[in-house]
């Protein structure tokens, strides 16, 4: 039995300013980074042998920071595949004027819905498309090999990543909301089946 724990990143710049981040490069908080090296009394004593983020520097600093908390250093492996989904024209506008403007609905499908993205922008499904395959292959080699991983990445990841183990319908997702800086920790078997905690 191996582990696995999920963690969002944390607090950016531009959620503390409400703005859509998605794939552009928004550095922490200082709240962010506190929340991040705190989030380690919530693992007391876990050991990872391998860590994996997205190459956006948020979660590539989140990831740092909880493993120094932890006191341990396992291979902290970015890569690109786990970068949040692309927010299209949205990205950097605020999200109150965006509502405001477009309307509640239209607001909750291009932000909240599994199908429909943005414009010019991705859907959770596309971003399932990119995402999984890479965590079933590669974090899932891991798993088999029973090693404890850690993957920290943006909020739409995580949703997606908790849709795949949990198998949530997409009208259950839609209504996920995934934390900043608190780990999900998951015991899975060799093939990615979820055990009993």
């Amino acid at each position: 039995m191996s582990i696995l724990v999920l963690m969002r990143h944390g607090e950016s710049l531009w959620n503390r300013e409400n703005r859509f981040t998605g794939s552009v490069d928004v550095p922490l908080t200082a709240k962010g980074r506190a929340d991040a090296a705190e989030a380690a009394l919530k693992c007391p004593g876990l050991k990872f042998d391998v860590a994996y983020s997205s190459t956006l520097s948020r979660t590539r600093e989140t990831a740092a920071l909880f493993l120094e908390a932890l006191e341990i250093n396992p291979p902290l492996i970015p890569d690109p595949v786990l970068i949040e989904k692309s927010y299209g024209v949205l990205q950097g506008l605020n999200k109150d004027r965006v509502k405001a403007f477009y309307g509640k609905d239209v607001y909750n499908l291009w932000h909240r819905s599994y199908e429909i993205g943005p414009p010019g922008g991705e859907s959770l499904c596309e971003l399932g498309l990119r995402v999984h395959p890479f965590v079933k292959q590669v974090v899932g080699e891991d798993l088999r090999l029973g090693k404890n991983v850690l993957l920290v990445a943006h909020g739409n990841v995580i949703r997606s990543l908790i849709m795949l183990i949990e198998k949530l319908d997409p009208l259950a997702v839609a209504d996920l909301e995934v934390a900043t800086a608190t780990p999900l920790l998951y015991h899975l078997d060799e093939n990615f089946g979820l055990l009993d905690k």
